[in-house]
């Protein structure tokens, strides 16, 4: 009789909970890369990045997506790699997926099929001249696309647990048009803070700071890349010319309050943009190199450049780079000598996060390792009013 009187047994959760974190800070994102980054070297690891970076772009370019697709790809690409070792998967599959949820996430929709025509193209680009002369499709084995498709759709799983199946993207691109005109900037300092928040997708930057953020950055490298060395342009009714937009963005001041931004979180960005544009102007023959529209327009129209047999290095896809290496270094090193400490950030986790992915229900986890049900929230803890 004593069994059934005993006091219940403690309740098991039946599922576990996977919260999604829209930004990480700058020491998450260090600590996930080096986890994910195996046997290869820093200077590898960013090899590979902007390999997969280009790629991207070139098959975005040529299946004519709108430049919000091809940087919401080269972000996921980004975050996948933050929970997956990149020896385990090819650069070129991760791509295919990520334009493939990009593709969703922006209703731009293409059929894998489309995706992998145009990849193998750029690829083959042999392949594709040949298709082009007889003026059909690329030849390419039935199996072959099959095999590739079922491996892009198998990675787009992945992807999508990565993200918690959260379809909300923020670009910085309507921002940077915003904040350039509150600041009474030019409009050929507006393009060119435009191309570094394109090229800001190279980097790890939209992982961490929110949109608006990133655009006052971008707005800041540019004012200082046309102020640098050169003589005060004289100032046009209604407009600030970029010696005063540097001035008042390189330090603390009403605009912080403004936008809700730090100067700090600004240099940041900055300096991750800059080191960019070194690494393109030290070796500007590389095909890893950053591509930037003729025109700061989102939607690309649809020209002879946007051919299925082009590669990285389309015609539609200028390489911004007006600039040498030992500009930018000089210009580098002043923007160190008068750049504020570090800002201390609180993880969006509210604890700190368990960089083994497997186990972390903070940073996109993919699977449950003991046969629980998997629940995905939309947003991080703080956020969530009942997980239950």
């Amino acid at each position: 009789m004593d069994a059934y009187y005993r006091d219940p047994p403690q309740l098991i959760p039946a599922f576990n909970l996977k919260f999604h974190l829209p930004y990480f800070t700058p020491k998450e994102v260090e600590k996930l890369s080096e986890k994910q980054r195996g046997k290869l070297s820093i200077t590898q690891e960013e090899k590979a990045r902007q390999q997969a970076c280009g790629f991207i772009e070139a098959v975005g370019l040529g299946i004519g997506f709108p430049r919000k697709t091809i940087a919401t790809a080269q972000n996921l690409y980004h975050r996948f790699h933050l929970f997956f070792p990149r020896k385990d998967f090819g650069y070129h599959d991760v791509c295919l997926a990520a334009m493939f949820v990009s593709s969703k996430m922006h209703d731009t929709l293409k059929k894998p099929r489309d995706i992998l025509m145009v990849a193998y193209a750029v690829r083959f680009p042999e392949l594709a001249t040949k298709a082009r002369s007889m003026g059909g499709e690329i030849d390419m084995d039935p199996a072959t696309v099959e095999n590739d498709r079922q491996r892009m759709l198998a990675v787009e799983k992945l992807m999508l647990e990565s993200i918690c199946f959260n379809f909300t993207s923020r670009l910085p691109f309507p921002y940077v048009i915003k904040i350039s005109r509150a600041f009474g900037a030019s409009k050929k300092l507006s393009k060119l803070a435009y191309r570094l928040a394109i090229d800001s997708f190279r980097t790890l930057v939209n992982l961490s700071y929110p949109p608006h953020v990133v655009a006052l950055g971008c707005l800041y490298l540019a004012a200082l890349l046309q102020s640098f060395e050169r003589a005060t342009s004289p100032e046009r009714p209604g407009q600030h010319t970029s010696h005063q937009i540097a001035a008042t963005l390189s330090k603390s001041g009403d605009w912080c309050r403004q936008f809700q931004a730090h100067i700090e979180d600004i240099e940041e960005i900055a300096h991750a943009i800059i080191d960019l544009l070194i690494s393109f102007s030290q070796n500007p023959a590389a095909n890893t190199s950053p591509h930037t529209p003729s025109s700061p327009h989102p939607h690309l129209s649809r020209g002879p450049g946007h051919g299925h047999g082009h590669g990285p290095q389309t015609p539609a896809a200028q390489v911004y780079a007006p600039y040498k290496a030992d500009q930018l270094i000089r210009l580098k090193i002043v923007m160190r000598e008068s750049e504020h400490p570090p800002r201390q950030r609180e993880s969006m986790a509210t604890e700190e996060p368990n960089y083994n992915a497997n186990q972390s229900p903070f940073l996109g986890s993919t699977y449950s390792q003991d046969g629980k049900t998997v629940r995905y929230m939309f947003a991080p803890p703080a956020l969530v009013d009942d997980p239950s």
